[in-house]
């Protein structure tokens, strides 16, 4: 009973639901929203008499919009009957109105043709436009070409040959492909290889000029480079000098000065000619226009030809180089020649270097190398060989600041120069010999100026001056009131300050070589004694030896070479206050005044003793004895009393030389005499002498006697000068006395008396 009830109720409910369904179907159907054919199969979906009941659910749907149709009707009649007579009414206005339309079509229709006609043209000038509208697109698209073309052609004009190819490039890659179809662009294609072609000759031919000047204006060039590193140098030199407070402290006072007020005002001059030049720089690119080897560079790079050209530059810059580096036959001459030819030499390596740092592999460093040594080797050779030439020390030291120029120019440059400092050592000693024979005439000029007498001074000035040019100190003399004599002569603080410039002139070449104090205090001592040893000592030589140099001259430079001797130590302390080198330094060289004087002296020593002798040979020649006279004058002879008073006078002068060199002049005149006067004796062209002439020569002997006997030169003990006339003394004694017996019972024991007289004397003289 329950089952059954449950039944009755599901298909209660699945009644309703049916008819719940019609109603929607209905409803969309009369929407139009949905498609009928789903709607109807929504409807039949596997229900049993679905369509029976549909139909029955349609037709009273439909009586229902038939009722509502009919009520719709009844409503609206007598409005619709009201219409149909509005209708009526309006008909007679509606035949007017069809006539006015007909008119008014017909009025229409007449102005309407020109209308046609206009718009006709309007049509034909829309089709011109058109056209020109494409004329105007291909017109744009070939402007492009053409404006390129035109680009190049003035590119080529202006000679920018560069941009021209990139101009060709574009043209050929990206603007004739575009219209390749018309005539104007196939001559283009065919034009560019030969534009090609002439920009490549036009860019050769740039380049050429280009090589061309700046062989003409390398010099130019070298010598702007060598003015700024010179600049550079003096202005670092002079701030390191500025900034060392204890440089050349302990020199000289007179030359310190000098050269503090020299170095201010190179320092000064130095900041002024910076302040000047600041901003007037000058590179090389400021002098040269690279742009013709930029361009030849990037066209034959562009067109695929870089190693050409690389090879024809450095095949004409080696050709250039080998013109640059050969000299000119009167270079010697003048310094200028020398500054040409290095000028030209940094200009053609500073346009390397250049070239080397702004292009790629247009040269290299392998390359530049090459070149710069192939070039020092004919630079060493062409200077040691046209510097031999120079006499001129003053064109040597300048030669040698342009080779220091020269070198620290192209060092700043990069390229090695330790073989022309190496250079520069061997033409120091080509320096040295210039020096020596400069200094050489200028001692000779010295002595020969000098007046060979002791320097007279009248006050305290005066004496100053002197000694303010040359160490003199003498405890004793400064105690004497003025006037006073200096016992040098006027060539000795002379050629003291000439040792001293030649010192200085020295250390010119020793500087900017780069080299230590050591080096330097070595090389200025080594020099210094070269001066002393050969140049100075052989200028003393030729003096002492020339004819009109007499023995008071010679007393003279015997004194001043014994003050020069003194002052060496001087001079060694000078070279130290110089380089700053101690002379308690092991290496340090001494001078070597001490043997040059002391040589000196002895040879002055010895011509002394010469002319003495010839002196006394003078008198003894104009003696006039009367061999036969048959007794004596009573007196001396008088040529023997004039070689006396000569003898105590020039023994007077040997006062201010040292004792034995007075003792030995003395011994050794004495000597001479005593010899000369033998001599006349024995003389082979005397054949008689009667006893009256040997009286009157006993005569003369007595007095050689009494003028040895009266110490002419203090300092000889006892009879010892007298000693000098002992052999004629026995001689003439025998013949006085005529002791034969005595002499013959003596003779060859060693306390005769006439121990001194030799047998074939005595029997010369006893033949006369």
């Amino acid at each position: 009973m329950a089952r059954k009830s449950k039944s009755n109720l599901s298909e209660l409910y699945l009644e309703e639901n049916k008819d719940q369904i019609y109603e929607n179907a209905l409803a969309e159907i009369q929407s139009f929203e949905l498609l009928l054919g789903t709607t109807l199969r929504s409807v039949y979906d596997d229900q049993p008499n679905a369509h029976q009941k549909f139909m029955e659910k349609l037709d009273a749907c439909i009586r229902n919009h038939d009722r509502e149709i009919e009520k719709m009707c009844n409503f609206h009649h007598q409005g619709f009957v009201d219409a149909i007579t509005e209708l009526l009414k309006v008909r007679a206005d509606a035949e007017k109105l069809k006539v006015q339309v007909t008119d008014t079509n017909r009025r229409l229709q007449d102005a309407g043709k020109e209308v046609i006609a206009q718009t006709e043209e309007i049509i034909r000038c829309r089709v011109q436009q058109r056209n020109i509208t494409t004329v105007v697109e291909k017109l744009q698209l070939c402007l492009p070409v053409l404006e390129m073309y035109s680009k190049l052609k003035e590119q080529m004009s202006v000679k920018r040959y560069y941009s021209a190819l990139k101009t060709m490039e574009q043209l050929e890659n990206l603007y004739l492909p575009r219209v390749s179809q018309y005539r104007f662009c196939q001559i283009m294609i065919e034009n560019l290889p030969k534009l090609r072609e002439e920009i490549k000759e036009i860019s050769m031919s740039d380049l050429k000029d280009f090589l061309e000047s700046i062989r003409k204006h390398s010099d130019r060039i070298g010598e702007t480079a060598m003015k700024q590193a010179q600049q550079q140098k003096t202005f670092s030199t002079a701030l390191q000098k500025q900034n060392n407070v204890n440089y050349g402290r302990n020199m000289h006072l007179g030359r310190n000065r000098i050269l503090e007020s020299k170095n201010e005002i190179t320092l000064k001059r130095t900041f002024e000619d910076e302040d000047e030049h600041e901003e007037e720089v000058l590179t090389a690119q400021d002098l040269v226009d690279f742009s013709p080897v930029y361009r030849c560079l990037h066209i034959y790079s562009v067109l695929g030809d870089g190693e050409i050209f690389e090879n024809y530059y450095r095949k004409q810059r080696r050709k250039q180089a080998r013109l640059v580096l050969q000299p000119q036959s009167s270079m010697h001459e003048t310094v200028e020649g020398y500054r040409r030819y290095f000028s030209q030499i940094v200009g053609f390596f500073v346009v390397e270097d250049h070239i080397l740092h702004v292009t790629q592999g247009l040269v290299t460093r392998t390359y530049t190398d090459e070149l710069w040594n192939m070039a020092l080797s004919k630079i060493i050779a062409v200077l040691r060989t046209h510097s031999s030439y120079c006499s001129d020390p003053d064109l040597v030291l300048e030669l040698k600041n342009l080779i220091v120029v020269f070198a620290d120019t192209l060092q700043g440059y990069g390229f090695p120069v330790n073989r022309l400092f190496d250079l520069l050592f061997e033409i120091r000693d080509q320096y040295n010999e210039t020096l020596l024979k400069k200094w050489s005439g200028l001692f000779r000029d010295i002595f020969e100026a000098d007046n060979y007498s002791p320097i007279p001074v009248a006050n305290e000035e005066e004496y100053r001056i002197v000694i303010s040019k040359f160490p003199f100190q003498d405890p004793e003399l400064d105690k004497q009131s003025f006037p006073k004599k200096l016992p040098m002569s006027q060539s000795v603080p002379q050629i003291y300050m000439q040792v001293k410039e030649f010192i200085y002139a020295s250390l010119k070449f020793s500087e900017s070589l780069h080299r230590s104090s050591t080096e330097i205090d070595d090389m200025l001592r080594k020099s210094t004694n070269l001066l002393l040893t050969r140049t100075l000592s052989s200028c003393l030589q030729n003096l002492i030896k020339k004819p009109h140099i007499g023995l008071t001259e010679l007393v003279q430079i015997i004194i001043n070479t014994t003050h020069l001797e003194q002052a060496c130590k001087y001079l060694e302390d000078f070279i130290s206050n110089i380089t700053n080198i101690s002379q308690l330094t092991v290496h340090t060289a001494r001078l070597y005044g001490l043997s040059t004087f002391k040589d000196a002296r002895h040879a002055a020593e010895g011509e002394i003793y010469t002319k003495l002798n010839q002196k006394i040979d003078e008198f003894i020649q104009i003696a006039d004895y009367d061999w036969t006279m048959s007794e004596s004058d009573g007196r001396a002879s008088g040529y023997l009393m004039d070689l006396i008073n000569f003898l105590r006078s020039t023994f007077q002068v040997f006062t201010h030389l040292p004792g034995k060199v007075a003792q030995t002049a003395c011994m050794s005149a004495c000597q001479h005499l005593s010899m000369s006067l033998m001599q006349m004796l024995l003389d082979s062209e005397l054949k008689q002498i009667s006893m009256g002439a040997i009286q009157q020569f006993n005569l003369d002997v007595i007095q050689c006697e009494l003028f040895a006997s009266s110490e002419p030169v203090p300092g000889f003990q006892g009879d010892t000068l007298q000693l000098a006339f002992i052999d004629l003394r026995q001689l003439l004694d025998l013949f006085m006395v005529w002791d034969w017996s005595t002499y013959l019972a003596d003779y060859g024991q060693a306390t005769s008396k006439y121990l001194r007289v030799n047998p074939s004397t005595a029997l010369t003289l006893l033949e006369k």
